[in-house]
């Protein structure tokens, strides 16, 4: 294996490519331990005990001090390794490794998140959320179901009736235009038609989509 190139990332850290193809980052102080000199040959024993040592230990410890400040989703600690540059087999590891211990369980973070966030969105807007953090449909379906099955889940009618308040609204008070304009206000936050007609309604108006 020949060493095709080494660039700088930052003040201490450097690409390094091996034959001719991006293969790992390393900080300056170890392209010395292992002699990584660009145009000279990179022995086996030290490409094996980068990949297999020293990157996969890093990248641990990376999900690890993540996971410290707030739960992460798999998808989103991939993505923290990858923008880290660690090599797919070393964040299969990493992930792999942090997953064992139950430190990452999507259907764990899909329940604790519904639980913080239902009384402040709506039920498509958590849907959303999840979705772009990488849990998978089926995941957040059964989560949703379980917080509904435990009479817990997402009452988008008094959600709505909260959002109406923050903005001083008063359906009694309010002319169709006013009421329609809080409709399309409701429906953006991603609540349910019924929802945004039962908070509207009022005394003097029966409110339809």
């Amino acid at each position: 294996m020949k060493v095709t190139g080494v660039e700088p990332v930052s003040r201490s850290r450097y690409k390094v490519y091996v034959d001719d193809r991006f293969a790992f980052v390393l900080y300056k102080g170890e392209l010395h331990l292992y002699a990584i000199r660009e145009g000279e040959e990179l022995e086996e024993k030290a490409y094996a005990k980068i990949m297999g040592e020293l990157l996969p230990k890093r990248a641990k410890l990376r999900c690890m001090n993540l996971l410290k400040s707030r739960p992460y989703t798999e998808k989103r600690l991939r993505e923290k390794l990858e923008e880290g540059l660690y090599p797919a087999a070393c964040v299969k590891e990493a992930l792999d490794y942090v997953k064992s211990f139950g430190y990452v369980d999507d259907v764990r973070y899909a329940g604790d998140y519904i639980e913080e966030q239902k009384d402040r969105k709506s039920r498509r807007m958590i849907e959303q959320d999840l979705k772009n953090r990488g849990v998978a449909s089926e995941i957040i379906k059964d989560a949703l179901a379980s917080v509904d099955q435990n009479g817990e889940g997402v009452d988008e009618e008094a959600l709505a009736r909260r959002l109406l308040e923050k903005k001083h609204f008063s359906p009694e008070e309010a002319d169709w235009k006013e009421i329609q304009k809080m409709a399309a206000f409701l429906y953006r936050k991603g609540i349910g038609a019924d929802a945004v007609r039962k908070a509207l309604q009022n005394e003097r108006t029966s409110f339809t989509e």
